[in-house]
């Protein structure tokens, strides 16, 4: 007699389809279809739609991204209870899971708003997030910004690249401002104390200058008083 077949379920008769600019998705059919590409090293949902990143070239994108880590990371070594991560999936919301360049985050532990999930990704806002933005600068100032806003990401910096520009936002009663620039150039962070950025040494890659002044920032009694706080809420 011959066996009966067990009837094949839809998931396993149908292959998984690659994602395509532009698809139209829920977070959990992008999820699904992210991981079934292991040679897929980005892509993004932003407010339901698709975008996967041309190849980064190193002048446009590569080496200005190496430039925003070194300030972030130099910055994170010296302050205990803040992590940072390069290119993380955060799960924003049910339309949104960017990639995004850089974030910088308060551990959960001492109160920051992100958590890391069981299966080891962000969910919900980081404190800050940066783009370098060399050839997405349209989706990164426009819906990426309307999804960081929206589900409150406190700071957001956009590093246009090929127009020599960055702006560094602040969110402020539900919407974004432009965190102005001091008399010589620096702009000073309203969510992490004494995270100093001089913007001209970041675009001109003098990262001599950079790191000068961010240690300036290290330096004054706003940022140990920030360590300190963040190392009593650890003991709580």
């Amino acid at each position: 007699m011959t066996p009966l077949t067990q009837p094949q379920s839809l998931s396993d008769q149908a292959p998984v389809l690659p994602l395509e600019n532009g698809d139209h998705l829920t977070r959990d059919e992008f999820e699904r279809r992210y991981h079934a590409m292991p040679h897929q090293k980005k892509a993004e949902l932003i407010e339901g739609v698709v975008y996967l990143p041309s190849p980064l070239r190193f002048e446009p994108h590569a080496e200005p991204h190496g430039n925003l880590m070194t300030w972030l990371g130099f910055y994170k070594a010296m302050t205990p209870g803040v992590r940072m991560g390069d290119n993380p999936t955060v799960r924003l919301d049910l339309d949104n899971e960017p990639q995004p360049d850089a974030v910088l985050l308060i551990d959960t532990l001492v109160g920051g708003q992100c958590q890391i999930s069981k299966d080891g990704y962000l969910e919900g806002a980081p404190e800050l997030v940066a783009e370098v933005a060399a050839s997405t600068a349209a989706y990164d100032s426009y819906d990426k910004k309307v999804a960081y806003r929206r589900n409150g990401v406190q700071e957001y910096i956009i590093w246009q690249v090929l127009d020599q520009k960055l702006e560094w936002f602040s969110l402020q009663r539900g919407e974004y401002l432009s965190l102005p620039m001091d008399e010589t150039g620096v702009i000073r962070s309203q969510v992490f104390p004494s995270l100093w950025l001089s913007v001209s040494g970041l675009l001109a890659g003098e990262m001599a200058q950079v790191l000068s002044i961010v240690q300036q920032g290290l330096a004054t009694t706003e940022h140990q008083a920030f360590v300190a706080s963040l190392a009593e809420r650890q003991g709580s």
